[in-house]
């Protein structure tokens, strides 16, 4: 039995066969790492011409994920405000429930909306795709496994979190009976 095919290649003799230029050798290319490690050296951010090989370079890449982070987290804060301040169709519905002793009580619940075609939706969508590619790239950034980079993903969403989440109004429904 021949074991000396890997991934479904099989061996060959190449003695006589000359290869064709690649774009991309072997020297230029860069393997990604599988497991979590510890190290500021040729690890590349996001893009091929993006590599930190210094110590300098990788605390300013920490310092800009760590910042990126909290601007993630300091955006989804935002929106919600911005969404809140934007409603402007507000309805109320009340409809009968049954109560205690066979009586009836009136529930209400509000309705809030805002316009398809208006300025704040609009900025709510730019904001959205925004947020979604600053996610993206934070998820890119953690699995470079680089434990350095993804201590900062997670140390700046999580202060990110305590300086803005704390503004941001719980609505506990006390009829609610199911927890």
């Amino acid at each position: 039995m021949n074991h000396s095919h890997h991934m479904g290649m099989t061996s060959m003799d190449h003695s006589n066969t000359t290869a064709a230029p690649h774009s991309h050798g072997m020297d230029d290319m860069m393997m990604m790492q599988m497991t979590f490690y510890f190290d500021y050296k040729n690890v590349e951010l996001l893009f091929s011409g993006l590599v930190i090989n210094t110590a300098g370079e990788m605390a300013g890449a920490f310092v800009a994920v760590f910042l990126l982070a909290m601007f993630y987290e300091g955006l989804k804060i935002a929106r919600e405000s911005l969404l809140r301040k934007s409603q402007v169709s507000i309805r109320y519905n009340s409809m009968p429930v049954p109560g205690p002793n066979g009586t009836i009580l009136m529930e209400t619940h509000k309705t809030v909306g805002q316009q398809m075609l208006s300025f704040p939706h609009l900025l709510q969508t730019v904001l959205h795709i925004i947020q979604v590619v600053i996610s993206y790239f934070l998820m890119l950034i953690f699995m470079t496994y680089n434990g350095y980079l993804c201590i900062a993903v997670a140390a700046g969403a999580g202060t990110g979190y305590f300086l803005f989440s704390w503004k941001k109004a719980v609505v506990v429904d006390i009829t609610e009976h199911c927890h």
